[in-house]
């Protein structure tokens, strides 16, 4: 891992932010934040990161599926990875499993949150096929 892999961040709560980006950057990435969906729509408009990690719940209840969609235009190739609670806070689960809702939810891997951090850098070691 080299701190030229870049990865964008966005969650609206503010110490799970705090908390993924300082291990993410001990973890030896280059971690840029947004706390809204607005905020990463501008960085991504100077940045092109390596991977994004957006919450699902921000602005509105669908504001990292509508990140998704946008960062996928921009940016075919980048790695995409919902993060979320939705489903312990709602009750609503979705997953990435059927044909059906990879064409609609157009990210590369859906987690809950909760996951170990060592998790989820290996989930993102994964998507970086590293």
């Amino acid at each position: 891992m080299s701190e030229t892999t870049t990865i964008l961040l966005t969650d609206d709560d503010v110490d799970y932010l705090f908390q993924m980006r300082f291990y993410l950057e001990q973890s030896g990435f280059r971690v840029v934040t947004a706390e809204s969906q607005k905020q990463a729509e501008e960085v991504l408009q100077s940045t092109r990161p390596d991977l994004a990690i957006y919450d699902l719940m921000m602005e509105t209840e669908d504001s990292g599926f509508i990140l998704s969609y946008k960062t996928r235009r921009q940016y075919p190739d980048v790695p995409i990875i919902i993060a979320t609670a939705v489903a312990s806070e709602t009750g609503v689960s979705f997953s990435l499993n059927s044909e059906q809702e990879q064409k609609w939810i157009k990210a590369d891997l859906y987690l809950e949150k909760g996951i170990r951090k060592e998790q989820m850098v290996k989930e993102i070691n994964k998507l970086l096929n590293r």
